[in-house]
């Protein structure tokens, strides 16, 4: 497995990809993971089951807590003379990962690519649109060259076949319904935003980003206030907007960055939970809220789309409506018991969506991947 990112970075790339490597361990397979060195005290793990191949990397432009693999296929290809795999997986598009699929074709062992990034799209929210057809150029050529690329949803796959990519394979994601759910709901720490059991809490989980819709939030509680004055909102995150959200004074609750099962309270103690972004392959966190008995409020595409029924276990808003999530998030602050209704459902549908399933799914796309039947199954 080659991936840019693996926790403790925090995203929804990399808690998949150490959800996929547990569970392939878990089942008995040796895993190499390749990624990129994350600090000067890195060390890599050489453990029943799994290796780990560290190489250098830089930080990402604008997201300095992440880096990206600098090109290594050289050393892969070395390595995998020396111990060859039966298939590599790339799970990122980056330069370390376009070496490992290089690396993998010469030697002759098949690969499968992942998709988890609308890279494409995000070329809008920084000032290069113009790097949108080149982007989807790039992508097109990485994926074309393994035996199947692996997407989340039903909808990303019909997208990615349009845009040319073929042998396009959906294994979906999954929740831990043990760690994210309603009895991790804290008094204290509702009682520490200000709130109390009556009180609307609205949540939202995202990188502060421009390509995460992240003002939107902040406009949809602000109209939510017009209804109920009392509406708190929770900021979960990090990223670039940090600091400008912080120097704004927003009367709001900026957390920072939670883990595991501060994360896991954080969501729990909420009653609502916002998702403004319209880039998403799939939305990790919409699993975690619909998991934590929350009323989501989302845009009708990704996992939103895959895993909520609109009107009884969230809310759905036609992608780039901004004046209908801003109608929907005010009905859920003026009617609390109704979003508490919606979070219920959200608990149910989310206890069918475990990770063992979908561990099940990536093991049987690599196995046939090695066989040689990956292009051949793929749909």
């Amino acid at each position: 497995m080659v991936t840019e990112t693996y926790p403790p970075e925090v995203n929804g790339v990399a808690r998949t990809a150490a959800r996929m490597a547990e569970g392939l361990r878990a089942r008995g397979h040796e895993l190499q993971l390749v990624r990129p060195r994350q600090n000067g005290a890195d060390v890599a793990a050489n453990e029943p089951g799994l290796r780990e191949l560290l190489r250098p990397g830089l930080p990402i432009p604008r997201y300095p807590q992440l880096r990206f693999g600098l090109p290594a296929g050289r050393a892969l290809a070395r390595a995998w003379r020396e111990r060859r795999p039966d298939v590599v997986s790339v799970v990122t598009e980056g330069p370390l990962g376009r070496s490992a699929v290089s690396a993998a074709r010469r030697l002759g062992i098949p690969v499968v690519t992942e998709f988890h990034t609308n890279f494409h799209a995000y070329s809008g929210h920084y000032g290069i649109g113009w790097m949108r057809r080149p982007i989807l150029a790039y992508l097109r050529r990485f994926h074309r060259r393994a035996a199947c690329t692996l997407v989340p949803t039903r909808e990303l796959a019909a997208q990615l076949a349009a845009m040319g990519i073929e042998r396009v394979r959906v294994v979906g994601r999954g929740v831990d319904h043990g760690t994210f759910s309603p009895a991790r709901r804290s008094a204290e720490l509702r009682r520490s935003w200000g709130a109390s059991e009556r009180t609307p809490v609205a949540l939202c989980v995202s990188r502060f980003a421009p390509e995460k819709n992240f003002p939107l939030a902040l406009e949809a509680w602000r109209a939510m206030r017009l209804v109920r004055p009392d509406t708190k909102l929770v900021l979960v995150g990090d990223g670039p907007m940090r600091a400008e959200l912080e120097r704004s004074g927003a009367d709001c609750i900026v957390a920072g960055r939670k883990l595991n099962g501060e994360l896991a309270a954080y969501y729990a103690s909420a009653d609502i939970f916002l998702f403004p972004s319209e880039t998403e392959t799939f939305g990790i966190v919409t699993l975690e809220a619909m998991a934590s008995g929350l009323a989501v409020l989302a845009y009708d595409y990704a996992a939103a789309r895959e895993h909520l029924q609109n009107g009884v276990s969230g809310l759905l808003a036609p992608p780039g409506d901004r004046h209908a999530f801003i109608i929907r998030a005010q009905l859920l602050a003026r009617d609390v018991e109704f979003a508490r209704r919606l979070g219920r459902a959200a608990r149910h549908a989310a206890e069918s969506l475990g990770w063992d399933r979908v561990v099940g799914d990536f093991e049987a796309a690599l196995a046939q991947a090695a066989s040689g039947a990956g292009g051949r199954d793929a749909a």
